[in-house]
């Protein structure tokens, strides 16, 4: 009998070649018994360690040169701001600071403001989503992040939440693919 890793590995160099569906192993044996499976409405897992993940949810998107120097869009930090102070707002507002819970609506929250950010169909932008919930006490908190890239194209936006027991952080980097 063949190893799982081994049939992982037939698999993979059997679909190169066009031969074998794009559905894992998994995921055929449960459409064999039962149909078709649905696709999840949540790419958010709630694994917290990335690399147990599903890598069959993500599917990549190939795009063509288009020769193009820049974004023939800019993208829109106001209305991003606007969908930032709304989704935290909408989430937040009468919640108190409880660590579990902050946890999953966190997920929740990225997911929301990456799908609307999503439904401005701003061509050739990678977006990244991230939240930091805490607790207000009195401290002070000093969040930074660094990237690479281009001043001309790449942007990000950012909000802040605070409502009396707790604060919100969300920041969207929007990165221009070329």
């Amino acid at each position: 009998m063949m190893s799982d890793d081994a049939k992982d590995r037939a698999a993979h160099s059997l679909k190169k070649k066009g031969s074998v569906s794009s559905l894992s192993g998994h995921e055929s044996r449960l459409q064999g018994r039962h149909g078709p499976t649905k696709a999840p409405l949540s790419t958010v897992a709630d694994l917290d360690e990335a690399g147990q993940r599903d890598s069959a949810s993500r599917l990549t998107v190939q795009m063509g040169n288009t020769y193009q120097l820049g974004p023939t869009q800019h993208f829109p930090v106001a209305a991003v701001n606007h969908i930032l102070k709304d989704v935290l707002t909408n989430y937040l507002q009468e919640e108190i600071y409880e660590p579990e819970f902050c946890r999953r609506v966190t997920k929740t929250i990225s997911e929301v403001i990456k799908a609307r950010v999503k439904a401005l169909m701003l061509p050739r932008y990678k977006l990244l989503v991230s939240i930091h919930i805490g607790q207000r006490t009195g401290q002070s908190m000093f969040i930074g992040s660094r990237c690479l890239w281009d001043p001309k194209t790449d942007t990000f936006s950012s909000y802040v939440f605070r409502n009396s027991s707790l604060f919100a952080l969300a920041n969207v980097y929007a990165v221009y693919f070329e």
